[in-house]
């Protein structure tokens, strides 16, 4: 750096008008959608518990979460629950198209994850490894309502 440049840093720091990057909310965007791009390649792998990827080797719902994070450099906790509780909590007003949709029963325990692809004809989607409760068991976007019938519940969460 010259002497003329540092001699600008120095007053623009002196004036509040340097200015640094850091990670911001539009990074935070960007890792949610391409978490959900990762996961939409995976549509119609199997649904296998306990299974945390590949494509032929198939998915539970917090392993397709912990590995389409993964494509893109972030870890999460490996369970449900877990990445629910490290999580940031968003209301369900607030929830956008890649937050982390969680089920969770009466109790308040979550026992299923997938990604909040979004409200179409009044029907908000996941995209999840479905355990089948109504309909095949894979990979693929479903209506939360597939999920939700009775006492479970959808709560958010973001990364």
């Amino acid at each position: 750096m010259n002497s003329t440049s540092k001699i600008a840093v120095i007053f623009a720091v002196a004036l509040g008008t340097f200015s640094v990057s850091i990670p911001n909310a539009e990074a935070a965007t960007t890792l949610r959608s391409a978490a959900m791009a990762s996961a939409n390649t995976q549509k119609g792998a199997r649904y296998v518990w306990g299974a945390e990827g590949g494509y032929s080797h198939g998915y539970d719902c917090s392993g397709l979460i912990y590995w389409s994070y993964r494509q893109h450099h972030k870890t999460l906790p490996r369970l449900a629950q877990s990445q629910y509780n490290h999580s940031r909590h968003v209301a369900a007003k607030d929830r956008k198209p890649g937050d982390l949709i969680f089920i969770e029963d009466r109790y308040n325990h979550v026992y299923h994850v997938g990604i909040f692809t979004g409200v179409r004809h009044g029907k908000g989607y996941m995209l999840n490894a479905n355990y089948g409760r109504t309909t095949k068991h894979i990979v693929g976007e479903f209506p939360v309502t597939n999920y939700t019938d009775g006492s479970p519940h959808a709560v958010y969460g973001r990364y």
